[in-house]
């Protein structure tokens, strides 16, 4: 059995018992106490499960620095090291991506598991890497830790044992990234929708918490990512996803959206809900507005 969206509980209990070839990532993780989620993973995690950091493992470490604006905000690397986006958590480039997957033992013969205790913010990061790396068989824990420990589902507290070095290859991207030069290039015109994860305050510019400049790209939509979660912390049914999407893109074709947020994190469940909707595979601007914003000639937009 092959997963790519999502798995349950009880999915992922039956796969561990299988024997198929498995890895599980915690992703779990805060922006505000970047050191709370590993703290949290070594509380307790599912057994067996790697940690992925956002900021360590998920991100390049070069960016943008949000205390400073323009030219004086952006922090660079060449070469090997370069990052394959802008913004405050930058994609390592695939390369670098492939050395950590190797690192931890994931081999391009396994399903992958991925999941948080933040509601799915955090792990759709790592979902939509690994499909970037070309890895068609990854799925993200639906209803995350909380799921899986409603279900019975053993967990362990400490580090797990390290894992035998493995030679992950990369093959051709699975997902679409696109950066702030073709998100400008397309701005206004019909063959781009722009659709904005963040908070409304913030999408609104009423509040900025994280970056130097509010508000939010002209002409964006704006779908909280949270929205696609129900009451019992699992993503909406298929059909109710569809629905809430139409009707946001009035009409607007699903193959010209763009999703984005403050640093491409959150803006993945957005883009991994319209999946399971039925509506394709969507591009991810990664930098978002971290990046977006971090050069004063780009058109920013209020209320």
């Amino acid at each position: 059995m092959t997963y790519t969206t999502l798995i349950s509980a009880e999915a992922l209990q039956a796969l561990m018992a299988s024997g198929q070839p498995l890895r599980v990532f915690d992703c779990t993780f805060d922006l505000m106490k970047p050191q709370l989620g590993q703290a949290q993973y070594l509380e307790a995690h599912i057994t067996g499960a790697v940690y992925a950091n956002l900021d360590t493992a998920l991100s390049a470490r070069h960016g943008v620095n949000p205390a400073k604006t323009g030219a004086e905000a952006l922090i660079t690397a060449t070469g090997a090291d370069a990052p394959a986006s802008g913004g405050r958590h930058p994609l390592p480039n695939r390369e670098k991506f492939a050395m950590w997957l190797s690192s931890v033992g994931f081999g391009n013969d396994m399903q992958a598991v991925v999941y948080d205790r933040n509601g799915a913010n955090y792990c759709g990061r790592l979902w939509w890497m690994l499909k970037w790396a070309g890895h068609e068989r990854v799925a993200v824990l639906d209803g995350g830790l909380q799921a899986w420990q409603a279900a019975g589902g053993a967990v362990s507290h400490g580090e797990e044992p390290a894992h035998f070095q493995a030679n992950f290859l990369l093959s051709p991207p699975l997902a679409k990234l696109v950066d702030a030069d073709a998100v400008s290039r397309e701005l206004g015109r019909p063959t781009q929708t722009v659709i904005d994860a963040r908070a409304t305050p913030r999408f609104k510019g009423e509040v900025e918490p994280l970056d130097p400049v509010a508000g939010h790209i002209p002409g964006a939509l704006n779908r909280p990512f949270s929205q696609n979660i129900g009451p019992d912390g699992k993503f909406k049914s298929a059909g109710q996803l569809k629905e809430e999407f139409d009707a946001l893109l009035g009409g607007r074709d699903p193959a010209t959206v763009v999703h984005q947020c403050g640093s491409g994190v959150s803006a993945v469940p957005n883009l991994l809900a319209m999946e399971i909707a039925g509506l394709g595979t969507s591009a991810l601007y990664a930098g978002s507005w971290s990046d977006w914003c971090s050069v004063p000639d780009r058109p920013v937009a209020k209320g």
